[in-house]
């Protein structure tokens, strides 16, 4: 399926985040005519914080105030800069910047994008306060498409206007429908619910007995800054068989397997058999795929997945006329929003081929019968994680495109998360020794490093702490670790297995310490706190 070498389109973007602007760059290098709606009057998508929540903070009326971004006040990012660096436009420490952390916050990946946009001229391309609410095919010959959009005149007024385009890509995010946990009693229950959806920052939980759902980052993140205020944080794991293994000094945490039952009487039941009368349930549970504004009997959008599609990318039988950028998940998002807008781009000017559409409907079943036999649902489909490098090299082959080498070294696989804690959060001495901490969730089955800035050299204590999460499928007894710092080998395949604590006295001569973890057995995912002390020798 090639289109005309060198033709211009009519092309709609829905959304101006990261997959929206991406896909305006490069629709706009190939000579297409771009209009970009979004609903807010900036740039940024799900990086645009709001302190505003929804007015059902469950987020399950249908006629709730919807806020699009899901940022809480806190937020940093899961991915070091060089992770969310675009090919020709890298993700730079500012000088004089306000965040020159490698795992900036929010703030400064918003200012990032902004500066995307503003350096590629797509502000001029988009369409501000502009919420869509119809995309149809009317005329499917010519692939005509009709984009359906609504601005406000007034408080109460709304003006709607439709316009005509040759092809439409949804960029508009994954992370505004809330997906809620389900279990008896869950609406009868009388206290507080909420997603983590409407969390904005931990005042609201001081003094409060919480039940929080989830085990991802954000349930990690929430559950470091909930737990030094509520009066109780009990943490209800949803995979059966995943087992934590309680974080140090986290004295009022306790974890539990999932809800079993909520009462009407206030208390909550787990189906460890323990019971707590809590105020609140916070879920922590993720995110529906919703495009309410898609009218179409081809493309399925049931909250789990959206298909069918060619690559995540492409129905089959609309393509290219209408495409997706951004559906995936578990993967290094920002390259592969990237490569997936690139593809679009180049299919439309017809410099890239598709298959045919008996093909394209084809490699989507056998996506399907693979997730079938492997025993997982759909809401797999749009996960990347292992599959994923194959993935971004097969869309940079689409497109011609040579990826850096970095690019080749880096995955979802082989990126850890990294946390700074403030000494003042657990520890109360301002003399206290400690003078670094640092914690990582990982995920990796590849070796990898990570690196401490110090002030100066010295005979240091170094404290690794692991909590091990036990996944099925994964013999955590043959899980094994060699770990070096700054090229010396500390430990020689030892077992992560139980560990709780292990010390290392190193002479420290330069300025960055290099810790080295390679791993050699299976396993699921790890929390490792990194304490390094001032001996003071």
């Amino acid at each position: 399926m090639a289109l005309k070498m060198g033709q211009s389109y009519k092309v709609a973007v829905i959304g101006a985040g990261t997959a929206g602007l991406l896909t305006a760059r490069e629709l706009q290098r190939e000579g297409h005519r771009v209009t970009v709606f979004e609903k807010a009057d900036k740039v940024g998508g799900t990086w645009l914080y709001s302190s505003q929540v929804e007015s059902d903070p469950l987020g399950v009326d249908p006629n709730r105030l919807v806020v699009h971004s899901s940022l809480y006040r806190s937020l940093r990012t899961n991915l070091p800069r060089q992770g969310m660096s675009f090919l020709d436009y890298p993700f730079l420490k500012k000088e004089g910047g306000d965040d020159q952390r490698n795992f900036p916050g929010h703030e400064e990946v918003l200012r990032f994008l902004e500066g995307f946009a503003r350096d590629f001229g797509l502000m001029e391309l988009i369409q501000f306060g502009h919420e869509v609410i119809r995309v149809e095919l009317v005329d499917e010959v010519n692939h005509e498409w009709v984009v359906e959009s609504k601005t406000r005149e007034t408080d109460s007024t709304w003006e709607s206007k439709e316009e005509v385009f040759e092809a439409v890509v949804i960029c508009n995010g994954i992370n505004t429908e809330p997906k809620i946990a389900e279990f008896p009693g869950r609406d009868t229950w009388p206290g507080l619910q909420m997603h983590s959806h409407s969390y904005r920052f931990p005042q609201v939980f001081e003094n409060k007995i919480v039940v929080l759902i989830g085990s991802g980052p954000t349930a990690f993140d929430l559950v470091r800054e909930i737990s030094p205020l509520a009066k109780q944080l009990h943490q209800a794991i949803r995979t059966p068989g995943f087992m934590l293994i309680k974080p140090e000094n986290y004295d009022n945490l306790w974890q539990h397997s999932m809800i079993a039952c909520a009462h009407k009487d206030g208390k909550v039941e787990f189906q460890d058999g323990s019971v707590v009368d809590a105020d609140v349930i916070l879920h922590c549970t993720g995110y529906k795929y919703h495009y309410p504004f898609l009218k179409s009997d081809v493309v399925t959008v049931d909250g789990e997945y959206v298909g069918p599609l060619y690559k995540h990318v492409f129905p089959p039988s609309l393509a290219p006329w209408l495409s997706f950028v951004g559906l995936n998940y578990r993967a290094i998002l920002f390259r592969v929003m990237e490569l997936q807008a690139r593809w679009v781009a180049k299919v439309l000017s017809g410099k890239a081929e598709l298959p045919s559409q008996e093909e394209m409907t084809s490699s989507v079943e056998k996506l399907y019968s693979e997730l079938e036999m492997t025993g997982r649902s759909k809401h797999h489909t749009h996960r990347l994680q292992n599959g994923e490098v194959e993935y971004v090299s097969w869309l940079a082959a689409q497109s011609d495109t040579r990826l850096p080498r970095r690019w080749e070294e880096i995955s979802f696989n082989t990126v850890v998360k990294q946390r700074s804690v403030s000494l003042t959060e657990k520890n109360p001495s301002p003399d206290s020794p400690i003078l670094y901490r640092t914690s990582w969730v990982f995920t990796t089955v590849s070796s990898y490093k990570f690196y401490i800035k110090r002030n100066g050299t010295g005979t240091h204590l170094l404290h690794l702490h692991f909590s091990l999460f036990k996944a099925q499928n994964f013999n955590l007894a043959s899980t094994k670790f060699d770990v070096l710092a700054n090229g010396f080998l500390l430990l020689c395949g030892f077992s992560a297995y139980n560990l709780v604590l292990k010390e290392f006295l190193l002479r420290i001569d330069s300025e960055v310490l290099e810790i080295m973890f390679s791993p050699l057995g299976n396993y699921g995912f790890a929390f490792l706190e990194i304490d390094v002390l001032d001996l003071r020798i």
